[in-house]
């Protein structure tokens, strides 16, 4: 199986749309599980990409300076 890169906009809206469900009370004890380690690796993926946009804007920020 192939893993699509997600962006972070796409990992926020899955997220959300996951968590709804759960408020909603729309997922059963089986799915709940699988959907929780779902978006725990989601935020993973958020993490990431925010460090490393993080990194990039201080490295432009810091060659500004130069």
């Amino acid at each position: 199986m192939s893993k699509k890169k997600i962006s972070y906009n796409e990992a926020i809206k899955e997220i959300e749309e996951i968590l709804a469900r759960i408020e909603n009370e729309e997922l059963d004890v089986d799915e709940l599980s699988g959907k929780v380690q779902r978006i725990s690796y989601l935020i993973g993926i958020c993490k990431e990409k925010l460090f490393n946009t993080e990194k990039e804007i201080e490295n432009i920020i810091s060659k500004i300076g130069e």
